[in-house]
């Protein structure tokens, strides 16, 4: 238990540690390069723009930091330094030892999570997006959708929760195979919810009302073999002066969704562009390499998860007790242990996500290239990175 201890506080140092040291190079690199614009982008991009998401970017880096400081805190506080174990020992004289408790565990924890986290979320939206012009977003409107978020992780989440605890205490040791395919199970069931019942409960979602530019999309579609039940343009400046375009849905019930930012900026051939590499990520099967990379990746850790159930050093090695009262183990515990630790061991993997993240872009880009114009995508991306104040100098590491 104490060898376990030990790797666990120096991998959550590591990763502390790596996360300053990014985050500061990023703030040095981009301070230093924010005199002038890159002559790629003279042309196009003010010095005045320039400087503006020089100050944006680390703004951001600089909340990350103090994020960063905050969860590892609060990480060794509820591990190390008996929190876990502090509402465990408050819970059980209330709940027994049952399910009932084992899901009241994963519940506090989970609370207390979101709870700690919206003071930064609350920072971010109205003082550094509010500082730089973007948030559009009321107090009143903040509190609506935490409380909307609240209530819809619990009526979605709730029921998952109850089932794999059912499954780690009822299934005997293949648990873990049973509640992934109940988690594939449910992420499928989110892509096809999620267009038509649970985006429409934050934002308005119309059907393109530009009678020329939905010709221009139908005939990229159609260059592409592409097949949607509609494009819808979404109120995202109710929130945010940020523009974005994205897919969802699944199947044949995928929908092309715009943002109103990104529509009243760009020219129609310019978001024929951004909606042509939307499409690679589609037809270059990228989205389905990811999802098929996510279900593997949580087969395996379930795995590892149905393993380390059973070997008490990780209980004690990170600051539990591995048997509830009854003595019987607690698998709520196990999994919210699990879900609190499995990012300190798994961060120094990151560069491999982003190095295949970097690649299906290429990709994607080069995609747009071929069934649009390029130059329109060079307009479009170089509108999108000033208008949402992304640097264009960031730190090469």
């Amino acid at each position: 238990a104490l060898a376990f201890t030990l790797v666990f506080v120096a991998f959550l140092l590591l990763m502390v540690g790596l996360q300053f040291w990014l985050a500061l190079r990023q703030i040095r690199h981009v301070a230093a390069n924010s005199h002038r614009v890159p002559d790629e982008f003279a042309g196009r991009i003010t010095l005045q723009a320039h400087q503006r998401a020089a100050a944006y970017t680390a703004a951001r880096q600089r909340l990350t930091i103090v994020r960063a400081a905050a969860s590892a805190a609060l990480l060794l506080a509820l591990t190390l330094l008996g929190g876990l174990q502090w509402i465990a020992d408050q819970l059980q004289p209330w709940l027994g030892s049952g399910l009932a408790f084992q899901i009241g565990i994963v519940v506090a924890v989970t609370l207390l999570l979101t709870l700690i986290d919206w003071p930064f979320d609350w920072y971010s939206q109205f003082s550094i997006e509010q500082s730089f012009g973007f948030n559009r977003m009321t107090p009143r409107m903040f509190v609506t959708d935490a409380a909307k978020s609240l209530l819809l992780g619990a009526v979605l989440g709730l029921p998952l929760v109850a089932l794999v605890l059912w499954l780690m205490q009822s299934a005997g040791t293949l648990w873990w195979l049973y509640a992934w395919l109940a988690w594939l199970a449910f992420n499928l069931l989110i892509l096809v919810l999620y267009p038509t019942l649970i985006a429409p409960l934050f934002n308005k979602f119309e059907p393109l009302s530009d009678p020329s530019l939905a010709q221009r999309i139908q005939s990229l579609l159609d260059r592409t073999g592409f097949t949607s039940r509609g494009v819808f343009v979404m109120d995202g400046s109710r929130r945010s002066a940020h523009g974005n375009a994205y897919f969802t849905g699944l199947g044949r019930a995928k929908r092309i969704v715009f943002f109103d930012t990104l529509v009243e900026r760009l020219l129609p051939q310019e978001i024929e562009a951004v909606l042509a590499h939307e499409l690679g990520h589609f037809k270059l099967r990228h989205v389905t390499k990811r999802l098929l990379f996510s279900f593997a990746a949580s087969l395996a850790f379930l795995a590892l998860l149905g393993w380390l159930v059973e070997q008490p050093w990780f209980y004690v090695g990170l600051g539990v007790e591995p048997l509830s009262a009854a003595g019987s183990i607690s698998h709520g515990m196990a999994l919210v242990l699990f879900i609190l630790v499995l990012p300190v061991f798994t961060f120094v993997l990151a560069p491999l996500g982003s190095l295949l993240s970097r690649k299906h872009e290429f990709e994607a880009d080069a995609f747009a290239a071929r069934h649009s114009q390029a130059d329109d995508l060079v307009a479009a991306l170089v509108k999108l990175y000033e208008d949402n104040a992304s640097t264009l100098t960031p730190d090469p590491l």
